[in-house]
């Protein structure tokens, strides 16, 4: 490999991470330093990869790849073996040094490090460790660490990595079984979810050993994730929501990202021509925030899609196509129903139902009442009861999406 400065290393291997979607800093914690030294906080911060906290804060982070080479030749990455891209490789110190530096100048708040595996998952997986004890050991970095692990690697190596990390991951990278069989041949299926059950087991021994013992190490207190590839095999909709239910479900994960298959350069024969629409990962991300906090079961979502080919509707949102699709249990009494029932009408969210529970404790609702706490009384309307207005029996599917359906121009810029 020629040798070539860090500042082209950071424009390649930085391009190279873009492809990993699965970078947040959502449950982080605040460290502090006994000794009053320190770096870097969690609290606050602008600058190049800007990751969200539940709570709306934006948090900055230096989104890159230790390496863009790698032993490995799955056919839907870009770094694969055969891959005709250009190679870069940081140095542990290397990227120390740039997060310190970067820290300093206000550009970021953090670390988010993945990598290609070079020479062994072992091997690589050691440096990975490495950037992150030197931060955290030798420059007292206080900031946000999430690392990207390596399932093949040694047990014990991941688990330094949740010592030093905030939040570590580990990519199931297709939603199917067959799909990474066909796709990535080189990993094992099994050894991600074995990986994935030693983290949570981690997680949870050292948070009982904090109960009893303040000495006792913190480990990824942010939790771990995963990422899925949508559309880079034969997948449906289905198919992703069932699996990921089945990850949050076994592995107590924090998130599951969704990351569009995206055509790359010398692409392999076995891969589509074509990318799937934005707009698919996006119904995907509305359907994870269903089962997370609007409490719907995963065959609940799935009813969604539609049934010949198990995908969901692209120009409505998953809610309200259940809701279309289920039309007998509306409309709902606002006055009256429990809350699983007012999670269920489209247009309200989590925010609207609580006020609404709070306000009909002391008088009936009305449907202006309602109008106060949404966006959109119009979306509302045929699926609820109020205290001055009752709708007609909920038409067909075709007669409702003009008046609730988001405009079709609106659907296409964001497809743009």
């Amino acid at each position: 490999m020629a040798q070539i400065d860090v500042r082209e290393k950071l424009e390649i291997l930085a391009d190279a991470a873009k492809y990993d979607a699965s970078c947040a800093s959502s449950g982080s914690v605040k460290r502090t330093s006994r000794d009053g030294k320190g770096l870097g906080s969690t609290d606050k911060g602008m600058g190049i990869c800007h990751a969200y906290a539940p709570d709306g804060r934006c948090i900055s982070l230096l989104k890159i790849l230790l390496t863009n080479s790698c032993v490995f030749d799955c056919h839907y990455c870009i770094n694969r073996k055969s891959s005709n891209v250009r190679r870069a490789r940081f140095t542990a110190k290397e990227v120390v040094d740039l997060t310190i530096a970067f820290y300093k100048r206000n550009y970021i708040e953090g670390l988010f490090l993945s990598s290609g595996i070079i020479a062994s998952s072992n091997y690589t997986m050691e440096q990975l460790v490495e950037v992150a004890r030197s931060l955290r050991e030798d420059h007292h970095f206080r900031g946000y660490i999430h690392l990207k692990t390596i399932p093949d690697a040694d047990p014990e190596l991941v688990h330094q990595a949740g010592l030093y990390a905030d939040r570590v991951s580990i990519n199931v990278e297709l939603p199917t079984v067959g799909g990474l069989k066909r796709l990535a041949p080189e990993k094992d299926g099994a050894r991600i979810e074995t990986a994935m059950k030693e983290v949570k087991a981690s997680i949870a021994d050292l948070k009982d050993a904090r109960k009893k013992y303040k000495s006792a190490p913190i480990f990824a207190p942010a939790g771990q994730s995963t990422q899925m590839i949508v559309g880079a095999d034969a997948a449906t909709d289905g198919d992703i929501v069932t699996r990921a239910s089945s990850l949050y479900d076994r592995f107590g994960l924090r998130r599951v990202y969704y990351s569009a298959f995206s055509p790359i350069p010398d692409a392999s024969a076995v891969l589509p021509l074509q990318r799937p629409p934005l707009m698919r990962e996006h119904r995907l991300y509305q359907s994870d925030w269903l089962m997370r906090f609007y409490d719907y079961k995963p065959h609940e979502v799935v009813a969604a899609a539609d049934d010949a080919t198990g995908m969901l509707p692209l120009d409505i949102d998953p809610k309200l196509a259940w809701a279309l699709k289920f039309r007998g249990v509306f409309p709902v009494d606002v006055n009256r129903a429990p809350r699983e029932m007012l999670l269920r009408v489209p247009g309200l969210g989590t925010k609207a139902v609580g006020a609404i529970l709070t306000s009909r404790r002391w008088r009936r609702l009305r449907l202006d009442d309602v109008a106060r706490l949404t966006v959109s009384i119009a979306k509302i309307r045929p699926f609820i009861v109020a205290e001055d207005w009752r709708p007609v029996a909920l038409s067909d599917c075709a007669d409702l999406r003009p008046v609730i359906a988001p405009k079709k121009e609106q659907l296409e810029l964001f497809a743009a």
